[in-house]
């Protein structure tokens, strides 16, 4: 498993299995844009020019763009953001034209949002901006005229005397119709034919052109007409989908309060305010930047971010993140990350490239349509020519029958049931402060028999106190020994090491030599001297236990204490007794891990009598403790083998190799370090262990609605496909019925951002 960092632009999964998106039909003609989100700075290769792509509305189409630049020499590179229809290309000098050309030939109209040296191009942003609310209603305004031409064309067919005057105006108001209504399709639908693909513009732009032809007139109109409104509608739904997590960026304020190297306080723009500079919010205000509090004391509403109903109390050295608001009191803090970078924009970006995986299912659907299409399209042609042989059709109705057909083939709702879906998943999770890193893991979750967790600051608050600490060596000076345990401690991370060093409150001394010993403590020189500060198990390996000292130890394990010991080469000097307690969530997290049928283990580097006697309270019935991260590893392959999938869950470095052997590795984000995010599939940002049914519930849900969507497409397309064979299904009833059930597919995949809680 490859390491990726949930909150940084990330690199595909070594187990995602993310691939191009195969040639198939889908959505292609949405006929309005969408207000266009610059793609981070940090996303845009350098030397690479940005391009906005209004109709690039799915994968398929990127998929198009990336063929017909496969022919172009001097194209080096390539960048998508589905969700804000932008593209960033590397090329060599004067192969951009050219590259420019091959895409409008595809039927897209690239639009330039920066120049050569990455500034923003002349009125590329107002005009982006305003893209999407002018396209939808000069869109809508036209198809609405489209439909009400082809009413009027099958008013008249109708209604009218038959004559050459009455066929006049049947066939001008068609054309009229078919005009203003389908343009686009005709031009990207000749663009793939062209190129000998069938995608739905091309199967639209056969059938209307061929009713058209056999003098259906009225009917090629409404169908185009019906098409193309179906088709805005359906951009919007999935817009909605793809751009849920979008919302997140208006939490963020634009401006923020600083304060000037004179002490003044001035109003700036929050995207200018650097690093360490100083920035006061008021009681009610939202944070605009990620800080660490300098000033003050006030509860936070960290619910946009983590997803916690429960505001959060904060203090001097307390973190806060852009989005949350500030609720009692008037707080300062000094600005940790600019705003292109702080955790609230990396939650969003990593959502975005998230919803740029395909999932299982979306690669399966995908690989049927790219076969049903052409099938389908077959049949269509061998009903047109065979059966006026066999079944004693007209021609006329033949050929009618087969246009049908090609209604009917359009894929759109299939291929558009499973990313809705997805999308919207990952938008509910993330909105409940779980950050899902693809499709994969979201559907791949359901599957999960056994979860393994760390024991500190996963199953227990991860914040110890020092409870007990002694002198075991009489003839030391008891100032000096916890002085140097003090400094030693306070030079580690590890939140028992922390503990120690807060719980002795003594003044740190200079030591040099500090090297971690993963699994077992920290050595440290003081005075040239050398010094361990460890677990039982490395007093153990230095051969300085003695009976009287095993008896103590364990006398501190069995009340569930970690002890740790202070040692030098030839003598252990102190004993420190940390307790944790665990977190008030993870007793009703392992109740409801138990009632989905999920196994949970506790793995810990903890004395086996305290991860035992954690175990017990939490409601674990597996626990090992004692283990190294290697040992960590190996417990995972072997759950893997016992139980099939096993996820993990943990917080800290030793955690990283078990969480890249892991099925599904679930970092506890909020107090996790940046090696274990990397790791992991899903970040819990809020550290809540509840999130984790919580994920393999929503994952259940996704599955069942994915199965809902293509059993409902598929379902439509059958009943239409025998009327149309045996029955009487007209074109627009097919194309009433393929667009009806694309809404409905996209309409079903909406609920899951309503989901609730329980899944």
């Amino acid at each position: 498993m490859t390491n990726q960092n949930a909150l940084k632009p990330m690199a595909p999964h070594a187990h995602s299995h993310a691939q191009a998106a195969p040639e198939t039909a889908c959505c292609g003609n949405p006929a309005c844009g969408s207000p266009a989100v610059a793609m981070p700075a940090a996303d845009i290769p350098k030397g690479a020019l940005l391009f906005r792509i209004p109709t690039m509305d799915c994968a398929v189409e990127e998929s198009e763009i990336r063929r017909a630049l496969e022919p172009v020499a001097g194209v080096r590179g390539l960048r998508f953001r589905l969700g804000e229809r932008t593209m960033a290309i590397t090329a060599d000098e004067g192969a951009l034209p050219g590259a420019l050309d091959a895409i409008r030939k595809a039927g897209f109209k690239p639009e330039p949002l920066n120049d050569a040296a990455g500034r923003p191009a002349d009125g590329a942003q107002p005009a982006a901006a305003s893209a999407g609310i002018a396209g939808m209603s000069s869109g809508l305004v036209r198809l609405v005229a489209a439909l009400v031409l082809a009413i009027a064309a099958e008013a008249v067919a109708f209604l009218a005397p038959e004559g050459a005057g009455s066929m006049a105006a049947e066939m001008g108001l068609a054309l009229a119709a078919i005009a203003l209504a389908g343009l686009d399709t005709y031009k990207k639908g000749f663009a793939a034919l062209l190129r000998g693909r069938l995608n739905i513009n091309a199967l639209m732009a056969v059938a209307v052109t061929g009713a058209f032809l056999i003098g259906q007139w009225p009917e090629a109109a409404m169908v185009m007409a019906l098409y193309a409104i179906a088709e805005l509608i359906e951009a919007r739904a999935v817009d909605r989908a793809r751009n849920a997590i979008q919302g997140l960026l208006a939490l963020a304020p634009d401006l923020a309060e600083v304060r000037q190297p004179d002490g003044r306080w001035k109003t700036e723009k929050a995207e200018t305010v650097a690093l360490d500079a100083v920035v006061r919010i008021r009681p009610g205000e939202r944070v605009p930047l990620d800080g660490v509090v300098t000033e003050g004391a006030s509860a936070i509403d960290q619910a946009p971010v983590t997803g916690e109903s429960i505001p959060v109390d904060k203090a001097v050295g307390d973190a806060v993140f852009a989005g949350t608001i500030n609720q009692t009191a008037a707080l300062e803090f000094r600005v940790t990350a600019v705003a292109a970078n702080t955790t609230l924009a990396r939650i969003i970006h990593a959502v975005e490239e998230a919803q740029g995986t395909r999932a299982p299912t979306q690669r399966f659907v995908d690989r049927f349509a790219a076969v049903y299409t052409p099938a389908v399209f077959v049949l269509a042609i061998a009903v047109a020519l065979l059966t006026p042989w066999l079944m004693d059709w007209s021609w006329t109705e033949a050929i009618y029958k087969a246009l049908v057909l090609l209604v009917i083939a359009c894929p759109c709702a299939l291929v558009i049931s499973t990313p809705v879906t997805v999308v919207s998943a990952l938008a509910s999770a993330a909105r409940r402060g779980i950050l899902i890193k693809g499709g994969t893991y979201l559907e791949e979750a359901r599957r999960l028999k056994a979860v393994a967790l760390d024991k500190t600051g996963t199953i227990t608050e991860g914040k110890p106190k020092l409870v007990a600490s002694r002198l075991l060596d009489p003839a030391a000076d008891e100032a000096a020994i916890f002085a140097i345990a003090a400094s030693i401690a306070g030079r580690s991370d590890h939140p028992v090491s922390k503990a120690i060093a807060d719980g002795l409150n003594r003044e740190h001394q200079p030591v040099g030599g500090f090297t971690a010993l993963p699994g077992r403590g920290v050595q440290a020189v003081h005075e040239g001297r050398s010094y361990v500060l460890g677990n039982h198990r490395l007093i153990e390996e230095q051969g300085l236990c003695s009976p009287a000292l095993e008896a103590e130890l364990k006398q501190h394990e069995e009340a569930g204490r970690t002890v740790t010991l202070l040692a030098s080469g030839q003598a252990v000097l102190a004993l420190f007794a940390v307790a944790d307690t665990i977190k008030p969530s993870s007793k009703a997290a392992m109740a409801e891990l138990r009632a989905l049928g999920v196994t949970p283990v506790m793995l810990t580097g903890d004395n086996a009598a305290t991860a035992r006697a954690i175990g017990l309270h939490a409601g674990i019935d597996d626990v090992r403790g004692n283990l190294l991260p290697e040992e960590k590893l190996d417990a995972i392959k072997a759950l893997q083998q016992r139980h099939g999938m096993a996820g993990m869950a943990g917080d800290g470095i030793n955690d990283a190799p078990a969480l890249a052997q892991a099925d599904i590795g679930f970092a506890m984000g909020g107090a996790g370090t940046d090696t274990a995010m990397e790791a992991a599939d899903v970040v819990i940002m809020n550290d809540d262990l509840r999130r984790l049914p919580e994920t393999i519930r929503l994952s259940r849900h996704a599955h069942a609605v994915l199965w809902q969507n293509i059993t409902l497409a598929l379902g439509i397309k059958a009943v239409f496909f025998v009327l149309a064979v045996f029955g009487s299904a007209t074109m627009w009833m097919a194309v009433f019925a393929d667009m009806g059930a694309s809404l409905l597919v996209v309409a079903n995949g909406l609920r899951l951002m309503r989901a609730p809680k329980g899944g």
